[in-house]
């Protein structure tokens, strides 16, 4: 019994060390978003997601990708939808783009000003000071 509460302990403390580690950023504000509006910007950070963790042309920051992945959970949130709901709507078609050769060239260049906008809304590529 000890031992299990030992390892429980443990276990315990091995998450609260992996939380701290976790890159937090600001989020920008989607609430004033039309339904129309966020499904667009759902789609296209999925879109943007996918080619810019498989183009080595076009990569990001941790920051950027954890702005970029906030922010569709945020959206997703707003729409409704549970997690497997978003990937059946959205990050499964975002993948099927990396079928096409173009895809890399044609989505990798939408990365920084998308990061951009989301930066206006409120975002942040950086943690928020204490």
């Amino acid at each position: 019994m000890a031992l299990i509460v030992l390892i429980s302990i443990v276990l315990v403390g091995a998450q609260v060390a992996m939380a701290e580690d976790r890159l937090s950023v600001p989020l920008p504000d989607v609430s004033a978003l039309s339904e129309a509006e966020a499904e667009a910007l759902t789609r296209e950070l999925a879109e943007v997601n996918v080619i810019t963790s498989n183009c080595a042309d076009y990569p990001v920051t941790d920051g950027e990708w954890t702005l970029m992945t906030g922010t569709s959970d945020l959206l997703a949130a707003k729409l409704g939808m549970d997690p497997s709901e978003y990937d059946r709507a959205y990050f499964g078609p975002a993948f099927t783009l990396l079928d096409d050769p173009s895809s890399c060239g044609r989505i990798g260049p939408k990365a920084k000003p998308l990061i951009d906008r989301l930066v206006q809304m409120g975002g942040a590529t950086e943690p928020a000071a204490n």
